[in-house]
Order: structure tokens, then sequence, then C-alpha cells
């Protein structure tokens, strides 16, 4: 037996809490930047064959790119969805908003 489908309904996004906005990107964007880990992690490794006088600089900035990369991803994610949210709530009121279809 199959279930009645649902009629579609239509909505709209007429705010959005910047906070949690800023939350959700920050994570969103900390898990991005866990993804660049391993580039640095080989820039680093690669370094090691670097003549001794290059080697230490290239290897130092590899690894702290990786420590930070995510931290500073997460930062960012968070700075800018506050800010973004508070941009589209200001548009929002002039335009009206997402539409978005719900069942």
């Amino acid at each position: 037996m199959s279930t009645p489908e649902l009629p579609a309904v239509t909505r709209r996004i007429k705010r959005i809490a910047p906070l949690q906005l800023g939350k959700m990107l920050a994570i969103l964007y900390g898990i991005m930047g866990l993804l660049g880990i391993p580039f640095f992690l080989i820039m680093t490794a690669v370094a090691s064959q670097l003549p001794s006088e290059q080697r230490t600089g290239v290897m130092a900035m590899g690894a702290g790119f990786a420590i930070f990369f995510p931290v500073i991803y997460a930062v960012l994610g968070f700075i800018f969805g506050i800010i973004g949210a508070f941009i589209y709530n200001i548009v929002a009121k002039w335009v009206g908003g997402i539409e978005v279809e719900v069942v």
C-alpha cells in the first residue's frame, strides 16, 4: 500500500538567526579546513628534501598551516556567517526572503 503524497507548501525564509548561522558555518568551514591538512603535511614532507638553509622555514610553515588552517577557517566561517545573516535579514525585508517548497 502506498502512502498518499502530501501537497507541497511554499514558505519564505524571512529571517536567519546570525549566531546560529555563525555556529553552523564555523563547524562546516572547520571541517573543510581539515581537508587541507594532508596538503600541508605533504608540503612539509617534500621540504625535508630541500637544502638545510631552506628546509627549516618551509617545514615550519607547512606544519604551522596544518595546525592553524582549520582553526582559521572556522573563525572566518563564524565571522562571515554572522555578517551574511545580517545582510540577508536586511535584504529579506526589502525582497521578502527566499521561497522554498516543503512537504
